[in-house]
């Protein structure tokens, strides 16, 4: 038998005497050591890579991000604002009298308008303390000015097998209603549909439809959102994905499976299995299109520390 390091060692010493958590058995040292930080990117592999390379057919781009703009859905109070500090901000200089704008962004950046949730960005209470991806422990790695592990320059670009899981059009609506609860068999139906299946280390994408309420309904779009439950998250987790994506603010339903367990599908991604979330996505062509599987292209900013990044998804088929 392998025997374990010094740091799984620890880990496993640290765990609750009876093994179980509030989301059920514990789930640390990570499959791939004590020390990981990446969680399920190291699924993309240079195989896994060439994959998705090779379904690139027609060289037609998708862009799946949404514009950053003033008046966007926003999770409780986060905020964005975009101003432009001077006009110009600088110049005229030299004789060719030079002038140029510049932009002055702030706001929570990880986590407004199309992100990308990082293994930093949501743990779970254990005995008193607070345990992220692979038993890190927020007293240990917390930091004001960035965290000291789990930060979002650790997750490293993705070249993968794309999956999109159009759940709307296989249930026959325009849009699934706020609060609908996506089920295994309606994820098993929509890929019994589609002919396609979900393969380890794909980015898997679920169209709901409510991404149509985007800046022309946000009261809506923000109260409450179709998406899988709990049951089902556990089931792509199984599928040993690197990505859950959708056109919601949360990929998961809201309230949820059960609601006074709030976003457990995220402690389940992220905490438990290392497994990245995409949020507030445009899938409208794509799916108009009936493109269900392609090259996905995601390279989050390596903002040092940071839990989650801003950023433009691409589809290539």
């Amino acid at each position: 038998m392998k025997s374990l390091g010094i740091a799984a060692i620890a880990l496993l010493l640290a765990a609750p005497a009876n093994g179980q958590t509030p989301t059920g058995s514990v789930w640390w040292p990570s499959e791939w050591g004590p020390e990981d930080q990446r969680g399920a990117t190291n699924r993309i592999t240079p195989d896994k890579v060439l994959e998705a390379v090779r379904l690139v057919r027609e060289g037609r781009i998708y862009s799946l991000g949404r514009p950053y703009e003033a008046g966007m859905p926003v999770f409780g109070g986060r905020h964005f604002s975009l101003t432009i500090p001077g006009l110009p901000t600088g110049g005229p200089e030299g004789d060719n009298r030079i002038v140029w704008n510049d932009e002055l962004v702030s706001g929570e950046l990880g986590q407004v308008g199309t992100q990308f949730d990082g293994l930093g960005h949501v743990g779970t209470e254990v005995d008193g303390e607070l345990i992220f991806y692979n038993g890190f422990k927020l007293s240990e790695f917390g930091g004001t000015y960035g965290l000291q592990k789990l930060g979002i320059e650790h997750a490293g670009p993705f070249l993968t097998r794309g999956v999109l899981l159009d759940v709307a059009r296989f249930k026959g609506v325009e849009r699934l209603a706020p609060g609908y609860v996506i089920t295994v068999a309606d994820l098993e139906g929509t890929l019994a549909a589609q002919g396609i299946s979900i393969r380890e280390g794909d980015a898997l994408l679920v169209r709901t439809g409510h991404g149509q309420l985007w800046m022309r309904d946000n009261e809506t779009y923000a109260s409450s959102n179709p998406g899988p439950g709990i049951t089902a998250i556990k089931w792509l987790a199984e599928r040993r994905i690197v990505m859950t994506a959708s056109d919601t603010p949360s990929t998961e339903a809201v309230p949820g499976e059960v609601p006074d367990r709030p976003f457990e599908g995220h402690q389940w991604l992220m905490n438990r299995s290392g497994i990245f979330n995409l949020e507030n996505l445009d899938l409208e062509a794509l799916a108009a299109d009936r493109v269900y599987e392609f090259a996905f292209f995601f390279a989050p900013l390596p903002l040092r520390g940071a839990t989650g990044s801003p950023g433009n998804p691409v589809a290539v088929r």
